[in-house]
């Protein structure tokens, strides 16, 4: 679907007559300038979005590790307490 020679040459003439040669020059010089602000804003919007998952990911890292920590430490003192129900245990057979 893409315009040949004589179309392109056509809409070229039909845009010389309905804007005139001195209208042309201003109007290409606006569609630069959109063309220029619409990459910044682009590059802009790109680079806020970067930096989102950067601190997304940043604080999923922190918390998996904050996550894991208490689970070893529940893991030691479950640990501890059987260690100490079976230290009363023989000390109670001990006893008898």
């Amino acid at each position: 679907m893409s315009l040949s020679m004589t179309e392109i040459i056509l809409i070229l003439v039909v845009v010389l007559v309905l804007f005139g040669g001195k209208r042309i020059p201003e109007l290409a010089r606006g569609l630069g300038k959109a063309q220029a602000e619409y990459k910044k804003a682009k590059e802009a919007i790109e680079n806020e979005v970067s930096e989102f998952k950067a601190e997304v990911e940043k604080s999923s890292k922190k918390e998996t590790v904050k996550r894991a920590a208490p689970k070893k430490k529940k893991s030691q003192t479950t640990a501890k307490k059987a260690t100490v129900k079976t230290v009363k245990k023989t000390a109670v057979k001990s006893k008898k």
